[in-house]
């Protein structure tokens, strides 16, 4: 699943036009044009064109310490910087001994300066060690060595990232643990070109700094599906029964199943939905889940349960309708390789990877793959198996109403409306940058930014919670206001949790926010619509809630005449 440099190379010769595109600004203090080179080829892979800004060699502290610089002209979406461990070196080297124990406290205040001196993203490499051996393994008690600074320098910038909500570590140091510092940097081509990653190590390097970005512009994986026999444990349920599954901590290969299932709790605890795909009988695949005393994972774990002997890309295609989310948000885990074959020609966008016949080899494998990178992370992410099981509770009881009202008004649903604060604001950031279909204008917000428009005056916000008898939605919806003119307020912002469509929310956020503009003495709301290749089901939403089309050749506007309007029909009540 990894391309070599030269695939990558030979992505760049390819059509771009019609993808979307990020700028990206790449500082250095050493030579970067090979990886910017990747990095643009792995943004092919994953759906983008980047404009790149490559900044001359070593001007990383001219960059960005100068506000007249070339970088800040270019106003990139996210700064990619990249400050070597060999030039760290050579300062270290440089410093008198008694200024040695400094050097990680210098670097961390200047990326700490930095991070709040610019606007866009900043995306930062962390630092690979370089063992110099002056104290051998004593090192880690001396605090001037440069092993000790290596490592306080790394494990203080993930503090910084906490305190800085626009900064992103990179972990290429967890890449150079992975494939081995012999294969990421050879001596010979660093000496001659300044050059510190090898081609080997490009790709890797440049698919950890791509999955920051496609996370941040929406691109991520959301739910893990599992085949069982084989994939969740060793054996074959139906023929061997439960008992004689292979699992538990002892040796042998049932450790590596167990050890594969502690690392799908993981990402179960951590928001990520598992699901089960598995041609069985549905009663006999559960029974390991309910009655074997090794199982690491539960069906209260599991949101879609599907077993039988129908194919498996069907059942994944209803699972992917149950779940109401993106083929391309799935990955899918089978053992066998014609099941994993048959899924990627039916299903191309969700990603299969190659499982090792060994399974053994499964979580090294899948650890080098980084499938589930963030860029939020919030205490409602572990509700998120819970949520998705109401909501089956919630459709099996519609079919019980007679109609759509009758079902709606039982729900007992209730919703708090409040601007954006210090509590909801990674929540907020995180929808924002999960909402995918229903996102009128795709505007992903970090947290710094959310946080920059609570104190903003001509910032409307707010956020919607919603409740019901079966249990909270949690933060499911947010709208932002701008004021357009004087007459004018203008939806900069409004998405919503796919997971509460067909509830009536979006009338009455509209009720909201039509209330709100009232008061304030605006006359029209003005929305607008941007296509992308996922929200289409939002294309009509200004239309049917009464908004009329404006005519404009570059732009979907929408306008509502606020006086004229006649509050729509909500079964949610405002708490």
């Amino acid at each position: 699943m990894i391309s070599s440099f030269n695939t990558l190379k030979s992505n760049l010769k390819k059509d771009v036009s019609f993808l979307p595109t990020v700028k990206v600004a790449l500082l250095g203090d050493s030579a970067t044009q090979f990886l910017a080179t990747a990095l643009k080829g792995v943004a092919f892979e994953r759906g983008f064109n980047i404009d790149m800004f490559e900044a001359d060699y070593s001007q990383v502290e001219r960059q960005l310490l100068n506000t007249t610089s070339e970088l800040y002209e270019f106003n990139a979406d996210y700064i990619v910087v990249f400050q070597s461990s060999h030039k760290l070196l050579s300062t270290y080297n440089k410093l008198p001994v008694d200024k040695q124990h400094l050097l990680a406290d210098n670097r961390l205040d200047f990326v700490s300066s930095v991070s709040k001196m610019v606007k866009s993203r900043l995306i930062y490499f962390n630092y690979p060690e370089i063992d110099d051996t002056v104290y051998g393994s004593y090192a880690n008690r001396v605090e001037s060595s440069f092993t000790y600074q290596v490592r306080k320098l790394n494990f203080n910038l993930m503090e910084t990232s906490i305190n800085n909500s626009n900064l992103f570590i990179s972990d290429i140091a967890a890449i150079q643990n992975k494939i081995g510092r012999d294969i990421m940097f050879h001596p010979a081509v660093y000496i001659g070109s300044e050059i510190i990653f090898s081609i080997e190590a490009l790709p890797h390097i440049a698919r950890r700094t791509m999955d920051i970005i496609s996370a941040i512009e929406g691109k991520f994986k959301k739910c893990l599906i599992l085949d069982l026999d084989n994939t969740v444990w060793g054996g074959i349920v139906g023929d061997d029964g439960y008992e004689k599954l292979e699992l538990g901590h002892e040796l042998g290969i049932g450790k590596a199943f167990t050890e594969f299932q502690e690392w799908a709790l993981k990402l179960k605890n951590r928001g990520i939905i598992l699901a089960v795909c598995s041609k069985n009988n549905e009663d006999t695949a559960k029974e390991p889940f309910e009655k074997h005393p090794e199982m690491v994972l539960r069906l209260k774990d599991i949101a879609v349960f599907i077993a039988n002997w129908e194919n498996k890309a069907d059942n994944i295609r209803r699972i992917q309708s149950i779940l109401n989310i993106g083929f391309d948000s799935i990955v899918f885990l089978d053992d066998n390789p014609f099941e994993r074959n048959m899924v990627r020609e039916n299903l191309p966008d969700v990603t299969v990877p190659e499982l090792p016949e060994d399974p053994a080899q499964y979580l090294e494998y899948l650890y080098s793959l980084n499938l589930f990178e963030t860029a939020t992370h919030s205490h409602t992410d572990a509700d998120r198996t819970k949520h998705y099981q109401v909501e089956a509770e919630r459709a099996a009881t519609q079919t019980s109403f007679a109609n759509e009202a009758d079902f709606l008004q039982s729900l007992d649903m209730k919703s708090e409306v409040t601007p954006f604060n210090s509590f909801n604001t990674p929540r907020v950031s995180q929808l924002s940058l999960r909402s995918n279909q229903f996102n009128l204008r795709t505007i992903r917000y970090t947290e710094a930014e959310v946080e920059l428009m609570s104190k903003d005056e001509d910032s409307h916000t707010f956020s919607f919670t919603l409740t019901d008898k079966f249990g909270d939605n949690g933060l499911i919806c947010v709208v932002i206001l701008k004021k357009k003119d004087d007459e004018t307020a203008f939806i900069d912002t409004w998405f919503m949790s796919c997971r509460v469509l067909k509830r009536g929310m979006e009338n009455f956020t509209l009720n909201t926010i039509v209330e709100y503009a009232r008061g304030k003495g605006f006359k029209n709301i003005m929305g607008e619509y941007i296509p992308t290749s996922k929200n289409s089901m939002v294309q009509n939403h200004y239309t049917q809630l009464g908004f009329i089309k404006v005519e404009d050749p570059m732009h979907h506007y929408f306008k509502l005449n606020v006086s004229e309007y006649k509050e729509k029909e909500s079964y949610i009540i405002a708490i």
